[in-house]
């Protein structure tokens, strides 16, 4: 019994780059848009319209997906375009454009559930 496993760059359609650039930190979330249009939507779309419910970082999306980093950037900078979901920009942040503590520590307790 073999088993068929999809390269994860067909998901993209091959691309590995989209228009807007999204830091593995960047907030996404869903929005009414996605819950409206959920025909018209991929199945990778589905999953992260349903896994955004709750506000997530491009970083926990593309680990609960188990996709590659660059996979999950371009399919959220996609549905960023279709105003799918929301993007919230430069989330923590200090005033001086370093991480804050508060992103820091979230990040830090992130990785010690992985």
């Amino acid at each position: 019994m073999s088993t068929f496993r999809v390269r994860p760059y067909t998901r993209t359609g091959g691309r590995t780059r989209s228009t807007t650039t999204l830091a593995i930190e960047t907030i996404v979330s869903t929005n009414e848009q996605a819950r409206r249009d959920a025909l018209t939507s991929t199945a990778e779309h589905r999953i992260i319209s349903d896994l955004c419910r709750h506000p997530h970082s491009v970083a926990e999306v593309a680990a609960r997906m188990r996709l590659p980093l660059g996979v999950v950037r371009v399919l959220l900078a996609d549905m960023s375009d279709m105003s799918l979901i929301n993007v919230h920009e430069q989330a923590g942040l200090a005033g001086d454009g370093r991480p804050s503590i508060e992103l820091m520590e979230r990040v830090l307790t992130g990785l010690r559930r992985i």
